[in-house]
């Protein structure tokens, strides 16, 4: 959340779910269970990332070029740079205090990038729970993540993630 009082911009930070067990997720399934704080895609993170994943693309990397040719008028994140924020806004919205020995990233269902991100823009997630899946020494999740971007009215980025929470 943004707090623009006095013409200040600083971040809020979001209410965050806080579970003693992740079993208690089950009253959630079919409802959002949080709205993260604003995190700004910068271009040194973006950067960061292309150096990191090999990915150095002039549309990611390149302002002058990216200013003049690409549809977006600016340098853009790569849609895996973007993906690969679920776990922190995940975090950011949910959090146990206990009853988890491990999370395990058990994979994706699901993901679309439908608008890009444009350098320095501030993207936030909004976070449901899905399913929900009792295992023998686990907790199986599906969380519907839409990051959204504070330009656009399209989400940037529509995603199914699975966790699994070992006790």
């Amino acid at each position: 959340m943004l707090d623009r009082s006095a013409g200040v911009l600083r971040r809020v930070r979001c209410h965050r779910l806080v579970l003693d067990d992740p079993r208690s997720l089950k009253e959630f399934v079919g409802r959002e269970i949080g709205v993260t704080g604003w995190l700004s895609l910068t271009q040194k993170r973006i950067e960061q990332f292309a150096e990191a994943t090999e990915d150095r693309q002039w549309i990611h990397l390149d302002r002058e070029r990216a200013s003049r040719e690409s549809p977006y008028g600016a340098t853009i994140a790569h849609g895996f740079l973007t993906l690969s924020l679920v776990s922190y806004f995940v975090r950011e919205a949910l959090q146990s205090r206990g009853g988890v020995r491990m999370a395990v990233n058990y994979g994706l269902n699901r993901v679309r990038f439908p608008s890009p991100v444009r350098s320095e823009s501030k993207i936030r997630a909004r976070i449901a729970l899905l399913t929900l899946k009792e295992l023998a020494d686990a907790v199986e999740v599906t969380f519907g993540i839409t990051m959204e971007n504070e330009h656009s009215d399209k989400p940037c980025c529509v995603a199914e993630w699975v966790v699994r929470y070992y006790h």
